[in-house]
């Protein structure tokens, strides 16, 4: 990784870094949209026709048995399954306060308005099954989808050549309560869950990250079913200052490089010593990196330290990025903070290491990329339920409002939202007649 001064970026240069990497979906869409009217008409056929050709797996049974969850157990070390057992109770903890109840408001005198929460009945959950599995990805969104109740919850996952799921997958499943898994990966897993076939029924919103063509099928199906949110490579801003540690900066660069080639990691800071000292350290600890041919690749192509002389410009920056993941090494890390308006997820301090949030300190790791984080929020209990709003009025509420009302429609010229209203005070004008009309 060089180091550039911020303020000498070309426009090409700071375009690029802003923009991302592009996974070229718009290229892969009339492919991705063949595969999925091959699903849509053909179903389970398709699904392993098509696990054959990208998967080069044959499918006997496209669901997971039970024999294979147990098998799981036997083959996952007994220190992960309770490092995965840690992660849900974790989880547990932040997300269900986010299924308190709100509270019904009176807005005047007889009228209430207010919001019930109802859970999504079928949910469809992708996790990834390329060059590492994904345990963590079942736990963050197996767990606010059980919180919120949802009634149906299926995952769909690539199978390995011989056509089984990584044992882990599995565990972290069962663990959160989720036994209907297919053996189905790629844009045939989305249009699967989209259409439904005759193995994996069809579901109303698609959750989880996965490569390109997973994040084409899943904007095509939105309409036929609702999706979480786009999703691109993991990406990683770290704001930091002379106070930082270089170690701990090189170090959480490189764990989010080697998620893979397209994966953006930024360093934007205040002083020049710690951008070398971090140079140096990326290399030192890229030495005996097992994952140094992907890491490589990320930091070439989709790294950069920015070197600039305030603190505001590197705040500046960030809030124009909308990171995924931001970092803040500072010395007034809140300070900073209260300025950040755009990121998925932030980290204060030296020891709020990103990887932590990827699996234990039970916030979701399921985030908005690509600069989606000026529009979408961290995946929440939220994103599994709809608020249906509620409104109560007694007839004396409705006689505070029925002027406004009747004022509004008739401007309008909606005659029956009117009269909806009007008539429901006739017997009052009545009374009113004849009472002047007995005097």
């Amino acid at each position: 990784m060089r180091i550039q001064r911020l303020e000498e970026l070309s426009t090409e240069e700071r375009k690029a870094i802003l923009e991302r990497s592009d996974q070229g979906t718009k290229v892969i869409v009339p492919t991705v949209r063949e595969i999925m009217e091959d699903v849509r008409l053909h179903g389970d056929e398709a699904l392993r026709r098509l696990t054959q050709r990208f998967d080069h797996a044959t499918l006997t049974e496209i669901a997971v048995s039970g024999a294979e969850f147990e098998a799981a157990y036997k083959a996952v070390d007994d220190g992960l399954v309770e490092a995965l057992r840690h992660a849900v109770r974790n989880l547990e903890a932040f997300h269900r306060p986010q299924c308190a109840d709100e509270p019904m408001v009176t807005i005047e005198e007889g009228v209430r308005v207010g919001r019930v929460a109802r859970p999504i009945e079928a949910v469809g959950i992708y996790v990834p099954g390329g060059k590492y599995p994904y345990s963590s990805s079942v736990l963050m969104n197996g767990v606010p989808s059980r919180i919120a109740g949802c009634g149906q919850r299926i995952i769909c996952v690539p199978p390995d050549r011989e056509g089984r799921v990584a044992p882990a997958i599995l565990v972290a499943a069962d663990l959160v309560k989720i036994r209907s898994v297919f053996k189905v990966g790629g844009a045939q897993a989305i249009a699967a869950m989209a259409y439904g076939t005759e193995t994996v029924p069809k579901v109303d919103k698609i959750f989880g990250a996965g490569n390109a063509y997973v994040t084409a099928a899943k904007m095509l199906a939105f309409g036929e079913v609702d999706i979480d949110m786009p999703a691109g490579p993991t990406e990683i801003l770290i704001i930091a200052d002379e106070t930082a540690n270089p170690r701990f900066i090189a170090a959480d660069i490189l764990s989010q490089a080697e998620h893979g080639e397209t994966s953006p990691c930024i360093l934007v800071t205040t002083s020049g010593v710690l951008a070398e000292a971090v140079v140096q350290e990326i290399d030192r600890q890229m030495a005996d990196l097992p994952t140094l041919s992907v890491a490589e690749v990320a930091l070439k192509e989709h790294g950069a330290i920015l070197l600039t002389d305030q603190l505001e410009e590197c705040i500046a920056f960030a809030n124009s990025y909308a990171p995924e993941h931001l970092q803040i090494m500072t010395a007034d890390n809140w300070s900073v903070l209260d300025r950040i308006s755009h990121a998925g997820s932030v980290f204060l301090g030296s020891y709020a290491a990103q990887s932590a949030g990827d699996y234990a300190t039970g916030g979701n790791h399921v985030l908005p990329t690509g600069g989606y984080a000026r529009m979408f929020s961290a995946l929440s209990v939220d994103a599994f339920m709809r608020r249906m709003q509620v409104q109560e009025l007694t007839r004396e509420g409705l006689l505070r409002i029925k002027d406004t009302v009747m004022r509004m429609a008739a401007a309008e010229g909606l005659v029956a939202h009117e009269r909806a209203i009007g008539i429901r005070f006739e017997d009052d004008d009545e009374e009113m007649t004849s009472g002047s009309t007995d005097s």
